[in-house]
């Protein structure tokens, strides 16, 4: 009977420490967290409402990871005339200008067409878990489901120093 009590207590510590224990997803996202940083990305977790999709009563709401770039050297005019925008992959009535299967969360309307043209380029180019490539006075970034690796974390960092280097 001893016996018994002292396994049932251990199994209960054993299971306890392993109920503690980071899965191996969460030490892949760590590691390519704090790859990301040391990459110059700002990653943080975020929860976004996207458009109403086709068909759909309202718009879905989801947690989510932001991989942001932040603008360099940009004064203070240029910020003030800047206009932020977002592309979210969900099918919607808001699509003007972007590939099939994006929609406008903000900012529809508000580039012009070579913009555009560019913004369809990188598109494109992005992983295919990327869920919204956004762009602010101060940084631009992805919402992205964390697939891929380093190899498409390298990725989308070529695609958003594109965004920079167009300067909108």
């Amino acid at each position: 009977m001893k016996w018994m009590i002292i396994v049932l207590i251990m199994m209960s510590l054993i299971g306890s420490m392993m109920w503690v224990m980071p899965t191996a997803r969460q030490k892949y996202q760590a590691a390519l967290r704090l790859h990301a940083k040391k990459e110059g990305f700002r990653v943080q977790l975020e929860r976004i409402t996207l458009p109403r999709a086709k068909g759909e009563m309202e718009g879905e709401t989801t947690n989510v990871t932001s991989y942001r770039l932040t603008r360099k050297s940009r004064d203070k005019s240029q910020r003030t005339q800047h206009t932020p925008w977002t592309a979210v992959r969900v099918e919607s009535l808001a699509n003007l200008g972007l590939p099939e299967g994006w929609s406008w969360l903000l900012g529809e309307k508000s580039l012009s067409e070579s913009q555009l043209a560019l913004l369809t380029d990188v598109i494109a180019q992005m992983p295919g878990d990327v869920t919204a490539i956004e762009s602010s006075p101060v940084e631009v970034g992805v919402f992205w489901q964390e697939e891929g690796g380093e190899t498409a974390l390298a990725e989308i960092k070529t695609q958003l120093e594109r965004l920079l280097d167009a300067n909108f």
